[in-house]
């Protein structure tokens, strides 16, 4: 099927014959994906109240990025992003799968695809071919059991499905791919942490990619029960009024994640595979409002605004990044494949599919910036649930600025992020040039990748509200 992937093993063919000499200096991938988890959502990032000392720990071991951006609103988009290093737009994965539909929309979304094709060649394609072990451990959300992690490039796969959520982070789960079952009330994200480390522990002898996907924290809200009670004495004693983030369960979720990541790390320091494993820690979007608090960014997940794409990237490449170091270097979902293809020493030819994605690896050693200063966003599409800038949009950021386009009316937002990053702002009246050169770019930014628009939907009643306020009642499926 992956005709595309033949001619890359063929070019990876030489470098695996010379990595088969010498196995152990190939360095190890640890791949962390948190699911809704929010810029400041860490102590690292500015959290008044969770705890999170795995991740300030293996921010202070590494480099902490404050401009990362996730290629999404939303979760299938930016995961589909994140394994082919292509803009969502251009592979027309353009919402969380199957995705939904308000009552009454003005536009209908375009006939988009709702998996990922077996013809995309993968990070995981490209690790495997040059000799790793290669696992997807959690959510997976990137099509049916056709389009599963072991159909593109992973030689293992638990808890992943189509599914988007667990029904429950307590056991039995009734997830097919994790088996066996937990003991009853046995909480998921220690499961995760518990294959996770049972995964390097098999593979200590062998290099290997290890995509670790949590489903924490996205909902349903369930904090174990010792953590939730914690965290309401915490917020007790400091005062709800005084913090941004005061809901118990999500700051008990959030520690839960922390101590797995923890436990990851103190597995490779007990193999001694520290110092050659890469570990990188981020989110697929930005966090759910209200049930945690992206201030000072605009809004959270599903949202046109910083609160929905922008999240936190940490990367540890021992022996390469200087601990302790916080970069503003613009990047973006797409460019973790490129550049972990050129940290893990693969042939620049091992990313040529990942045409979107732009490495970081020298921001990593301490050098320039990528050069690449203009990020894309297109989301034709609706999430009724949240609270401002949901309706279908697309969106540039080019240097400081950034331009919203809302395809409902084609008005426009044009923000100073540098200036105005709660985007508060708005410079459409007195840069009227800019606005001009921006949405220039951003529509033949659209027909170079085939972006897929709304259309009218000849049923809009436009004396009837578009949204409905309770997710229970948005249609199900991509048309009307």
């Amino acid at each position: 099927m992956k005709k595309l992937f033949a001619f890359v093993c063929s070019l990876l063919a030489l470098a695996v014959s010379d990595f088969a000499a010498t196995p152990p200096q190939k360095p190890n991938v640890v791949l962390i994906l948190a699911d809704d988890l929010g810029w400041t959502d860490l102590a690292c990032f500015g959290s008044d109240l969770h705890e999170t000392p795995a991740l300030d720990r293996l921010a202070r071991d590494g480099m902490k990025f404050t401009q990362n951006y996730s290629a999404c609103t939303v979760c299938s988009p930016t995961r589909a992003a994140l394994m082919t290093g292509k803009y969502p737009a251009r592979l027309h994965i353009t919402d969380w799968i199957p995705g939904s539909m308000p009552d009454n929309p003005k536009l209908l979304v375009p006939d988009w695809t709702k998996y990922l094709p077996l013809e995309e060649v993968t990070i995981a394609d490209v690790f495997k071919a040059a000799g790793y072990v290669t696992a997807s451990i959690g959510k997976w959300h990137l099509g049916t059991e056709p389009y599963y992690p072991e159909k593109h490039g992973f030689d293992l796969n638990i808890a992943g499905t189509d599914k988007p959520q667990p029904t429950t982070y307590y056991a039995p789960w009734k997830i097919p791919t994790l088996t066996p079952e937990g003991k009853d009330g046995e909480y998921l994200t220690d499961r995760l942490g518990d294959e996770a480390v049972n995964f390097i522990e098999r593979s200590k002898d062998k290099p290997f990619f290890l995509y670790l996907p949590h489903f924490a924290v996205h909902l349903p809200l369930q904090g174990r029960a010792d953590l939730v009670e914690k965290y309401e004495k915490k917020i007790a004693a400091k005062g709800a009024d005084k913090l941004n983030h005061k809901n118990p369960a999500y700051a008990a979720m959030t520690e839960s994640l922390d101590t797995a990541v923890g436990r990851v790390r103190a597995k490779l320091a007990e193999l001694n595979l520290t110092e050659r494993t890469i570990v990188i820690f981020t989110s697929d979007n930005g966090g759910r409002v209200p049930t945690t608090s992206n201030v000072p960014l605009r809004v959270g997940k599903a949202s046109a605004y910083e609160g929905g794409v922008r999240v936190p990237l940490i990367v540890s490449w021992p022996g390469v990044t200087k601990a302790g170091s916080v970069t503003d270097a613009p990047v973006i979902t797409m460019d973790l494949f490129p550049t972990l293809v050129e940290m893990a020493g693969l042939p620049a030819s091992a990313a040529r599919t990942a045409i979107d994605g732009v490495s970081f690896a020298s921001v990593l050693r301490g050098g320039a910036k990528p050069a690449r200063d203009t990020m894309f966003w297109h989301y034709p599409h609706h999430q009724h649930y949240q609270l401002g800038g949901a309706m279908p949009y697309g969106a540039i950021r080019s240097g400081d600025f950034k331009l919203i386009e809302f395809f409902n009316d084609m008005h426009v937002e044009l923000y100073n992020i540098r200036e105005d990053i709660g985007e508060t702002r708005d410079l459409v009246t007195s840069r009227p040039e800019l606005l001009a050169q921006l949405r220039a770019r951003i529509h033949a930014w659209r027909t170079e990748v085939g972006a897929q628009m709304p259309t009218p939907n000849p049923k809009h009643d436009p004396t009837k509200p578009e949204y409905t306020p309770l997710p229970g009642k948005a249609k199900k499926a991509a048309k009307q």
